[in-house]
Formats: C-alpha cells, sequence, structure tokens
C-alpha cells in the first residue's frame, strides 16, 4: 500500500516563521461501531486486561487505529497476555497499549506537581477500581458536580501553559513523545450520570501546547483552556439529550460534531495551492501519540490494596521521570513522597494505629478532610475547633506518634532511595502538607517557611514522643498547665505556636549573615536549629517562651500575613489592595511578663513588635546573654498610620467629576467611542477627554481587582501572564508620554507670554490684517 505524500510548508506563528514538517493530506476519521466491538472483544479475551467495558470503548472511541489497539490486546498461543508494552515498576507490572488518539478525547489528569500549589479548584477525589479483588488499570475520579470538572480542567491547562508551552515546537513536529494515559471513570457527588474517559498523567505540558497550537498565536492561557473545555464539554455537561442515550454517548457526539467541523476545515485550507496557518495547527494536533494502560498485576509480596496498586504504580512512572531525570521542584517531590509513604503504611496494615485512624489522617494530609471538619473526625471533650491551625497541631501529632513515625520514615526511604532520614528529613516532607490552608495568602513568605521545616520544622525531642493534643479555644489557658508539666499541653503549645511563628515568618532557617543582620531585619542572637528553638520555648520552667508561643498561636490567622512578617511596601500594598482576607491586619507583639495581657507596650503604650531576635532570646537566654554582653535595645518597625492610603486614581473625587460629564458610551453610542458625525472638533475633543478618563479610571479598578485576587489565585500561574505585562507596561508608557506632551503643550497656550513667544511670521500676517 502506497504511503500519503505529506507536504512541509511555513507559516506565520506569531512573531516566528516556522517550517511545519510532515503534515498529512487526510485527517483519521471516526471509528464505527464494529471498531469498538472489536476492542472490547479483543479486551474482554485478554486475562491481564481486567477493565469494564465501558473503558475499554472509552479506548476505542479515543484511537485513530482501533485494528491496532485489538491486534495489541488480542491473545495468542505465543502471547497470551497479547502485544501490549511491558513495564516493571516499583510494585507492579504495568502493561499498555501504543497508538494515536484525538486530543480532543484525552482529559489532563491530575498533576503531583500541583500537590505543593495553591490551586483555587480543589482535585477530585481519587479511588482505585478492583475486579473480583483484583487491581483493574483505571481509577475513578469524584468530582462535586460537572461544574467541579470543567473548572478543574480549565485550572490544569491553564496552570499549565502558565509556567511552561511548545507551541512552536508542536506546530513545526506535532507531538513526538507518547502521553502516559489510562482510562478514568468520572463520577459526581450531586448525582450527575457518570461516564469514562481517557486521562493523561505525564505529558500534561504537552498536551495543553497541542490545544495552545489549536487555538491559535498569541491566544493567552485562559483562552485555549476555554477551547479545550468548551471541545471536551460543550457548553455544559449535563445538556439534556434522548432519554433512551447516556451522557457518555452525549459527550461522545459532541466531541466527534468538534472534530467533524475540524476535518471539513482542514479539507478546505489543505486544497489550496499554498496552504496557511489553520491547515498547519489543525494537521499538526489533531492526533497525539500515547501509550495507554490496560492493565497491571501487583508484585509478589507486594502488600498494597488492590484498588492501590494500579495508582501507586502509575505515580511510580511519573516520579521516575520527575523525581530523577525532570525533576519537580523539592516541595513538589517532598508531597509526592510524604503521600506516598503514607498510603502504603496505611495498606502495609503492620502498623499500631487503626487503619481508619490512618485513612482519617490521609484524608487530613491530601486535604480532603477539610479544617473546619477536625470537629467530626476527632473524638473528644472538648472536640477540637477546626481552624486550619488545628488541623496542623493533629496532622503534626498524628504523624510523628512513634508508632507511625519509623513506619514512615521507612517507606519514604524506599521511596527515595536513600539509605537514611533524620528527623530534619522527615521534617521536610511536612512542610508544604502542614501549610496547604494558608498557602495563598501567605505565599510571599512560603519559602522561608519551608526552609524552616528542612531546618527541624517544630519537630522537638518531646512531639516525637508520647502525647495528645489539648484542644482548647484560647491557647493562653494552656500556659498554666504548661509550666506545671503536663506535656500535653507543652506540646500543644510547641506545635501551635511553633507552626504560626514559622509560617509568619517569625522563625526562619539559620544563617550565618542572620548574625549580623539588624534586629527587625531577621537577625538572631546566636544560631540554632528551628526545632531547638521550639523545643527550649516549650519547656516548662521558660514561662517567657510558652507565653510567646501561646500568643503567637492565639493571633494567628490563616488569610493574611502579619505586620511583622512583610516589608513596608508589602504592608502599603495589602493595605490598599488587600489580602482576600477579612481586612483587619494583625501582628505579633513581644511578652511581657509583668502586664496583664503579657504584651509589651512601649512609652505610648503601643504594643511592641515580635522579631525573631526575641524569640530566639526567649528560648535561651543564658546563651544570648554570653553572647552578647547587654541586651541590644528594642528596634521598633515605624508603625503605620491609621487609616487607608489616599489612592491616586480612581478615587471617589474622580468618580464626582466624572459624574457632571457624560461618559464616551453615552456622548456617542453603544460602543463607548465617540461618534465624530459633523460636530466642530472641540465638541469631539470632550467627548475623548471623558472616554480617556473613564478608561483609566477603568483600568485602575481592573488593576485594584487583580491586586486583591493576585493572592487568591495563588503561586500554580500568574494572575497576569509577564508578557502580557510587559505589553502593556509599553502601552501605558506610551500613553504617559503623549500626556505629558499634551500636559506641556496646553501649559505653553495658556501661559501669559504666549503671545509674546508668537513666531515672526505670525505677526506680520496679523498686521496685513
Amino acid at each position: 500500500m502506497p504511503l500519503p505524500a505529506s507536504r512541509s510548508f511555513s507559516v506565520q506563528y506569531g512573531s516566528e516563521s516556522v517550517l511545519v514538517s510532515n503534515v498529512d493530506p487526510e485527517l483519521p476519521s471516526p471509528p464505527t461501531e464494529a471498531d469498538l466491538a472489536k476492542v472490547v472483544e479483543a479486551g474482554r479475551d485478554n486475562p491481564v486486561v481486567l477493565l469494564p467495558e465501558a473503558a475499554l470503548q472509552a479506548i476505542a472511541r479515543a484511537t485513530t487505529s482501533p485494528e491496532a489497539v485489538a491486534v495489541q490486546l488480542r491473545p495468542t498461543a505465543a502471547e497470551p497476555t497479547g502485544l501490549l508494552m511491558v513495564e516493571n515498576v516499583d510494585g507492579a507490572t504495568l502493561r499498555s497499549a501504543v497508538t494515536r488518539v484525538f486530543l480532543s478525547e484525552l482529559l489532563p489528569g491530575i498533576q503531583p506537581r500541583t500537590g505543593m500549589e495553591v490551586m483555587e479548584v480543589p482535585d477530585p477525589q481519587v479511588q482505585g477500581v478492583t475486579d473480583a479483588d483484583r487491581p483493574c488499570a483505571s481509577i475513578r475520579y469524584r468530582y462535586r458536580d460537572p461544574t467541579h470538572l470543567q473548572d478543574h480542567v480549565w485550572q490544569t491547562l491553564h496552570a499549565t501553559l502558565s509556567l511552561n508551552s511548545y507551541g512552536p515546537s508542536v506546530l513545526a513536529r506535532k507531538v513526538t513523545r507518547n502521553l502516559i494515559t489510562h482510562p478514568v471513570e468520572i463520577t459526581f457527588e450531586d448525582g450527575t450520570e457518570s461516564f469514562h474517559a481517557l486521562v493523561v498523567r505525564d505529558g500534561i505540558t504537552r498536551l495543553a501546547s497541542a490545544w495552545e497550537v489549536q487555538t491559535g498565536p498569541g491566544a493567552e492561557p485562559a483562552d485555549v483552556a476555554t477551547l479545550a473545555v468548551n471541545a471536551f464539554f460543550g457548553k455544559t455537561i449535563a445538556a439534556p439529550g434522548p432519554a433512551s442515550e447516556t451522557l457518555e454517548r452525549r459527550l461522545a457526539a459532541r466531541r466527534e460534531k468538534w472534530r467533524r467541523t475540524l476535518r471539513e476545515e482542514f479539507a478546505r485550507e489543505i486544497a489550496e495551492p499554498e496552504p496557511g496557518l489553520r491547515a498547519a495547527q489543525i494537521a499538526q494536533t489533531y492526533v497525539v501519540p500515547a501509550q495507554v494502560a490496560v492493565g497491571v498485576e501487583g508484585h509478589p509480596g507486594h502488600l498494597l490494596a488492590a484498588e492501590d496498586v494500579f495508582d501507586d504504580a502509575i505515580r511510580s512512572v511519573l516520579a521516575s521521570v520527575h523525581v530523577e531525570f525532570k525533576q519537580w521542584d523539592t516541595a513538589a517531590q517532598n508531597v509526592e513522597v510524604a503521600t506516598r509513604a503514607l498510603k502504603r503504611v496505611i495498606q502495609l496494615g503492620d502498623s499500631l494505629v487503626p487503619k481508619d485512624d490512618l485513612q482519617t489522617i490521609y484524608g487530613l494530609a491530601v486535604g480532603r478532610i477539610q479544617p473546619e471538619d477536625l470537629p467530626q473526625h476527632f473524638d473528644g471533650d472538648p472536640s477540637p475547633p477546626g481552624t486550619a491551625l488545628w488541623r496542623a497541631v493533629y496532622l503534626v501529632h498524628a504523624l510523628t506518634r512513634p508508632e507511625l513515625l519509623e513506619p514512615l520514615k521507612d517507606q519514604a526511604k524506599a521511596i527515595k532511595g536513600g539509605r537514611r532520614m533524620g528527623l530534619k528529613g522527615f521534617a521536610e516532607l511536612l512542610g508544604p502538607l502542614i501549610d496547604l490552608p494558608w498557602r495563598a495568602h501567605k505565599k510571599h513568605v512560603t519559602k522561608q517557611a519551608r526552609n524552616a521545616w528542612n531546618n527541624g520544622g517544630v519537630l522537638t525531642s518531646d512531639v516525637i514522643q508520647e502525647w495528645e493534643p489539648r484542644p482548647t479555644d484560647d491557647f493562653t489557658t494552656l500556659v498554666g498547665p504548661a509550666m506545671a508539666g503536663d506535656i500535653d499541653a507543652r506540646c500543644t503549645l510547641a506545635v501551635a505556636g511553633g507552626v504560626a511563628l514559622i509560617a509568619d515568618k517569625l522563625l526562619t532557617r539559620n544563617v550565618g549573615s542572620a548574625l549580623m543582620a539588624a534586629k527587625e531585619k531577621g537577625g538572631v542572637p546566636f544560631r540554632a536549629d528551628v526545632n531547638q528553638v521550639i523545643e527550649d520555648l516549650s519547656q516548662k520552667h521558660n514561662e517567657t517562651g510558652l507565653w510567646t508561643l501561646a500568643l503567637a498561636a492565639e493571633r494567628f490567622r490563616d488569610d493574611a500575613l502579619p505586620e511583622n512578617a512583610v516589608t513596608m511596601r508589602q504592608l502599603v500594598r495589602q493595605k490598599t489592595g488587600g489580602t482576600g482576607g477579612t481586612g483587619a491586619h494583625y501582628a505579633h507583639y513581644k511578652v511581657d511578663l509583668s502586664r496583664d495581657d503579657k504584651i509589651e507596650r512601649d512609652d505610648d503604650e503601643a504594643p511592641v513588635l515580635l522579631h525573631q531576635w526575641d524569640i530566639v532570646w526567649a528560648s535561651n537566654p543564658d546563651r544570648a546573654r554570653k553572647a552578647h554582653s547587654a541586651r541590644p535595645p528594642a528596634l521598633l518597625l515605624p508603625r503605620p498610620a491609621s487609616g487607608t492610603a489616599a489612592r491616586s486614581t480612581g478615587t471617589e473625587t474622580d468618580a464626582e467629576d466624572a459624574a457632571g460629564e457624560p461618559s464616551g458610551a453615552q456622548a456617542g453610542g453603544s460602543s463607548g467611542t465617540p461618534a465624530p458625525g459633523n460636530r466642530p472638533a472641540s465638541q469631539r475633543a470632550a467627548d475623548h477627554r471623558n472616554t480617556l478618563r473613564a478608561s483609566v479610571t477603568a483600568a485602575r479598578d481592573a488593576m485594584d481587582q487583580l491586586l486583591l485576587l493576585e493572592p487568591v489565585v495563588g503561586s500554580h500561574t500568574p494572575v497576569v501572564p509577564p508578557d502580557t505585562l510587559d505589553a502593556l507596561l509599553d502601552q501605558i508608557v506610551s500613553l504617559q508620554a503623549d500626556v505629558e506632551n499634551l500636559r506641556r503643550k496646553t501649559a505653553r497656550d495658556d501661559s501669559p507670554t504666549a503671545t509674546a513667544e508668537q513666531d515672526p511670521d505670525e505677526e506680520a500676517a496679523e498686521a496685513d490684517l
């Protein structure tokens, strides 16, 4: 059979000229019902392919060559498990079919690297799938409702493209490396009908880049994500259809309709003597290569539960790529290692901690159990308050029990391939788990906080021993019992207060330069590990230290940063732009045991801000005095003035000025641009002045809203992409230059000396008149 002649041609992609190679003259046709039946039959006959029929149909619908997939699946006498690709990973053997699939049939799956990021839309719950106690090569994703699914897909693609893109490369050569995919069952808590699809677990950047090429040059990540979501689901997932037709078939029909439109468009474009950019966009992204996991077998002696074997095997594949070769950052690796280690301990079944309790701990660690749900999962009298800080207390307590700490460290070592793991290494794993609830609002100090966890965090010698949290609505009530020797009160204060100080950048990893720094710049009187400082603060004889921990825990908020933790510039921005919290700002104060409220005040009776110097000094005053013959005077940050600073633009005065004149839309029609007509130029100029003023005010309002959203959006994607900001800055600088030129010219024209500066030729002309 002769091969179809492919074509190569150059196209303009944005500002680049791209040579597009290997463009096929035709696009693949959709599979028929007979094709689907062949794949389903071959999958049923293969003893290692334990997939429901709907999952096999999803694979058949996605592939461009169902017959080739059926050949790989079909067992023979020589190959009883078929011609599938075999991959041995940690604890299991994966079997996959290698094929090409339609781009619009692939959903982005959960990305492990986002486990340490701030995401507005939470990941779905993940459940394994089994068949007669044997693991299936499939996973069940459980979303709240269809909107949650659509928002999650949109967020994943948007966040991915905000970090990286291979757009020009995909346009030139297509996606060349296989995407790692597998079937998934999408279910919903609100009762919406479930359906099966294929998800991409590795290669999501390539997937998103293909969608970017499909969207076109210059497209924003938001535009790309919106196009993909519309192609996947249409305007809404649950749109009504024939009563006899399942949601799965309705969604498949919508995707095929979208592809049919592309095929028709491509046929017109490729028929041109010189095909253009659109033909290249469609041809290079219509299909992508993939290996589709269809079977999994657990290795003998590997004691993971059947429902966890496949997910752990897939995560092993991803870790082998992104931990050893194309590395995730350290925090992402720590989340992956910590959660997988905990899951393995749960399934090994030899822990002294009851399995149900371990499942609760796992749910708390990965965010399935929200802080407000703490009272429902941890019994006690009183029950723990449902706050983010108490979540941290219970999570640290649970993960550092002697009966759980060593098994967790052993499993983490096995996953990382190390020989030993000390207490600091284990604390490093906990950092990105603990800060999950407040990452967005404290992201400016996340790096310093995680460095403090790398330096031991709150894992003191007492915290890793036997103790129980002491729930209370007021941490200061624990100081008395702690001074009396109550280990539960002491450790509760050590963990809660220590977490608060670390999260608010008041206790950081000590480095040599800190000894030379000023007090208000994070200086310290002596060097000590973070966990040692917290241990010394929580000793029963250290009343100042215990009050420091108690007040820090009591004042801690998970929706903002304290004044102590930020520079003055950041503080002013928070006051004018907001932090996404309640709007009231807070601070941590230095302890004075002689006062009733235990807060030190200056000569004006204003509370004295707490600094890291004070914390480290309070942890070991004797050592501090030896390092410094006399205690240095307190250095205070200037207190910001009360009230909110006036805004230079977009204020109420501006609004009142604009209200007295018609806006551009009122004066010139609904488009917002003044209509010229036959009106005098001065009248049209007045309209354009109003349009200019309204546009600048609207821009200021938009910037204020972006600043409000910036901490809420989190660190997974910028609230405005850098290239967009660069373009906006160029426009603003150009506008500023034009405004300044007009201002100077207007000032000259209105000047009393303007007539004296007339051109001599103009004076002569006036004399002739």
